[in-house]
């Protein structure tokens, strides 16, 4: 007997056999996972301790997040009570996340529920960080995976393996978005399900095991938490498991509030924020923006913001905010925390920290508050002097590749029959 079922968010209605979907009746709601057990992080090693994952075993190993109370950043920022979530490779923390990102549960618990779905394959789009994860965690699972990434975005990747192993290709004429759209084309031809965005519920569950982790680590839900998003999947998975644990009733009567945020200029889920909109405005979405800030990790054009369930709801029932980081902002909190806390971030995790700076000088937290902060990447300087990385060496296509095109290298890089 399963210990969790998929409902719709909206209308309620329980589906069956769905590996990633919307309602029938709602093609506008997200599904969200109802869990028939209360929360327990005794149920195995790394992120597979949580019962609150929708998979039914474990296959392969995955290391979790790594939560500590700051000292020195805290002490900075005049911050009593200040928490980090931390997501990447820093083993004297004992954080051993090889690919440096939070992207990493996603990729773990989206691979071992496919598989145990009956899914042969994925297709994933990504801006970097999932690529990354998913290559490596095809690799530990002997799942197969194709990638496909936009190429302005190359020279900030890089695999643990050899790209040989995971069938990449890179869009040269487009950006995330454009990426997302080929592989939707790409999942249709392979019959490898595309990986689905925000709609796979074992995406941001995995991702919302970061707050599980933080529970576990304190005790209690924080009353504050910091993370920089681009689609908004990981701030929704968040506020979904943050949900779960009020109804849970061991671990506080209040979510989080929510603080996301956005590199500027590209920032069109802070600027519908601040608009008290559910819509998206086009102007905040043009590609040109893209090319303007420093975490192209957070330019996705298809946020997760308008959708039931989205980052609008997310925001609204948590009184939530959202900031605007501008890049000098991002490399100044990158080299702050660093010198502080003594290990490299990513700029994306750079985005948080201004975040959370603009947040203490706006007094939107208070010194002895509860605060969570989501650093989503980091410790790749540490890793590259202890493990050998690779540059991603993809195939080159046009986002406006043909079918018979996307065919032919099918053919070659999964090697089947034609």
């Amino acid at each position: 007997m399963s210990h969790f079922r998929i409902k719709c968010g909206k209308c309620g209605k329980e589906l069956e056999k769905v590996y990633c979907a919307f309602c029938e009746h709602c093609n506008d709601s997200l599904l969200i996972t109802e869990y028939l057990e209360p929360f327990r992080d005794d149920c195995g090693e790394g992120i597979w301790r949580f019962n609150w994952l929708p998979v039914h075993t474990s296959t392969f190993e995955q290391p979790c997040t790594a939560v500590y109370q700051s000292e020195w950043l805290a002490r900075h920022l005049g911050l009593e009570r200040l928490y980090v979530a931390f997501n990447g490779y820093w083993p004297d923390r004992g954080c051993l996340i090889q690919t440096c990102t939070f992207k990493e549960f996603e990729a773990a618990v989206v691979l071992q529920n496919a598989a145990e779905n009956g899914v042969g394959g994925l297709v994933v789009a990504s801006a970097g960080n999932t690529a990354r994860a998913f290559a490596h965690l095809s690799v530990v699972a002997g799942f197969p995976v194709i990638i496909v990434v936009p190429r302005m975005c190359l020279m900030e990747m890089w695999y643990l393996e050899s790209s040989s192993d995971v069938p990449t290709l890179a869009i040269g004429d487009g950006d995330y978005s454009d990426a997302i759209d080929v592989a939707r084309r790409i999942s249709a031809i392979s019959n490898f399900p595309f990986e689905g965005g925000v709609k796979n519920i074992a995406k941001r569950d995995g991702l919302g095991a970061t707050i599980l982790a933080a529970v576990s680590r304190i005790g209690r839900l924080p009353d504050h938490y910091f993370q920089a998003v681009g689609s908004g999947t990981g701030g929704i998975g968040v506020w979904e498991m943050s949900e779960r644990l009020v109804r849970d009733g061991r671990f506080g009567s209040t979510i989080p509030q929510l603080h996301l945020a956005q590199n500027l200029p590209f920032a069109p889920m802070m600027k519908a924020w601040e608009r008290h909109s559910r819509e998206l405005a086009a102007e905040d979405l043009r590609p040109e923006l893209i090319g303007q800030i420093s975490t192209r990790v957070l330019s996705t054009r298809y946020p997760a913001y308008s959708v039931h369930g989205g980052i609008f709801d997310a925001l609204s029932a948590a009184g939530g905010r959202m900031y605007g980081v501008t890049n000098r902002e991002v490399f100044e909190s990158m080299e702050l925390f660093s010198n502080l806390e003594g290990v490299d971030i990513v700029p994306a995790s750079g985005v948080a920290v201004g975040a959370l700076i603009q947040a203490v000088k706006a007094k939107a937290v208070r010194r002895d508050d509860l605060i969570l902060l989501n650093i989503t990447g980091g410790g790749e300087v540490m890793l590259g002097r202890e493990k050998k990385t690779y540059n991603v060496e993809p195939i080159f296509v046009s986002k406006k590749v043909t079918d018979a095109e996307i065919e032919e290298i099918l053919c070659g890089t999964l090697k089947k029959s034609c």
